[in-house]
């Protein structure tokens, strides 16, 4: 390349963390080529989009809540400048969660949860159960306890996921600093099915081989393809990525005029989370009046929505909010979350130069999106982004570490999962 061409950049997958890394790299003056047969429409479309890191702590996965904090502070100069750059709106919602219990004995777990959250250093507040009715009238009237989180978030990802579309294919996009911009994204409706390496050593990336065979030659490639991304052929031999489909049933539905009282403009005005039995449960509101209800959480293989996990979500949901039994469904899908053995995705380069994994993000895809993508486009480029704090991120990529499941290096920390639902 000359001095002033761009570097060209291959992202494989076209979920939210492939589109917000295609749109960082191409923040930082690479031109970039997108291959996904399908973009946006796994996980990505799935997903609720809360953006969630005190009501997301599970025990255990202690590692995980600097990561999810870190990236919870990034998404609000994240969205604007996806919106700055298209005019178009992403979902991003400032409003709290509420996380109530359906009994007495699922208010002790609450309770519990959050002592853990306080010790973690998180901003959590036990409430009364009244106290959360007169926040959203249309809990049931006898609930175990309450927990009130001002600082969750929330975000569509049908909405974010289109903006960046459009911003990957403006004519023009503000870059950081002096560099040039290299104009909008090449889009493959294809999928990649290996990765090109040099023979000789230093090993060097230098672009994939499509599924019908056309070689796309490049400087770097970041491989972002969520569970498909241990089937890419040429990743190196000590790099195993230790991937597991975690499938999750979820609804959408729409809220009649017929359950609202007078002067009001929907059921839910904040996310609702409970625990239900001892089952999850949430309910999303969007800006259209519908609700997304989930989320079942099963490593069964079984790509269909099961007719137990509707009967489910929606007998827990209709346990805290009785006018769930009023709403139309709209939409029932399952999906599939890239899982690891211990949770934490993987995140960062390889023994392959110019060759970067992104995947693995699990239950917490959209919530990683802003520092997932950041840290990718950096590791590419070496254009650091100086609005963020970047102190912390040698340990994060120390965390997200792709080798670290590969034979001797094996990670000792490795837990076991504790099912949950798709944020």
């Amino acid at each position: 390349m000359s001095e002033h061409e761009p570097e060209h950049v291959v992202v494989a997958g076209a979920g939210l963390i492939g589109l917000a890394t295609a749109l960082e790299l191409r923040r930082r003056g690479a031109a970039v080529t997108v291959v996904d047969p399908q973009p946006a429409w796994g996980a990505t479309r799935a997903a609720a989009g809360m953006l969630a890191p005190v009501a997301e702590t599970q025990y255990g996965q202690e590692r995980l809540y600097p990561l999810m904090r870190a990236s919870a502070a990034e998404y609000p100069a994240f969205v604007e400048r996806v919106t700055a750059a298209t005019g178009l709106p992403t979902g991003y919602r400032t409003e709290e969660t509420l996380v109530v219990a359906a009994d007495a004995a699922d208010a002790r777990s609450l309770s519990d949860l959050a002592s853990h959250q306080l010790a973690s250093g998180m901003d959590v507040e036990e409430i009364s159960t009244r106290a959360a009715r007169s926040l959203e009238p249309a809990l049931a009237p006898r609930l175990g306890g309450a927990v009130r989180i001002v600082s969750d978030r929330q975000v569509d990802p049908r909405m974010l996921a289109a903006a960046m579309v459009e911003a990957l294919n403006a004519p023009a996009l503000r870059t950081i600093g002096e560099v040039p911009d290299a104009g909008p994204a090449t889009w493959l409706t294809h999928r990649v099915e290996s990765v090109r390496v040099t023979r000789t050593a230093p090993r060097q990336a230098t672009g994939v081989q499509l599924d019908d065979g056309e070689l796309i030659p490049a400087d770097a490639v970041v491989v972002a393809s969520g569970l498909s991304a241990n089937a890419v052929g040429g990743l190196p031999e000590d790099l195993d990525l230790r991937l597991r489909p975690v499938f999750g049933d979820i609804l959408r539905l729409g809220v009649p005029d017929s359950v609202l009282a007078p002067g009001e403009e929907h059921l839910l005005t904040r996310t609702v989370r409970a625990q239900v039995l001892g089952r999850p449960v949430y309910m999303v509101p969007r800006a259209d009046r519908t609700l997304v209800l989930g989320a079942t959480s099963r490593e069964d293989g079984r790509e269909s929505v099961l007719a137990g996990g509707v009967h489910q979500l929606l007998r827990d949901a209709r346990a805290v909010v009785p006018a769930i039994d009023d709403c139309d469904v709209l939409e029932m899908m399952a999906r599939a979350r890239p899982g690891t053995p211990d949770d934490l995705p993987y995140l960062g380069s390889t023994s392959v130069a110019g060759l970067v994994i992104s995947t693995g993000h699990f239950r917490h895809g959209i919530l990683l999106t802003p520092v997932a993508s950041r840290l990718a486009a950096e590791l590419v480029t070496g254009v650091a982004d100086p609005d963020v704090d970047h102190a912390r991120d040698p340990e994060f990529l120390a965390t997200t570490d792709p080798a670290r499941h590969s034979g001797p290096h094996d990670d000792p920390h490795d837990t076991v999962h504790v099912p949950g639902g798709p944020a």
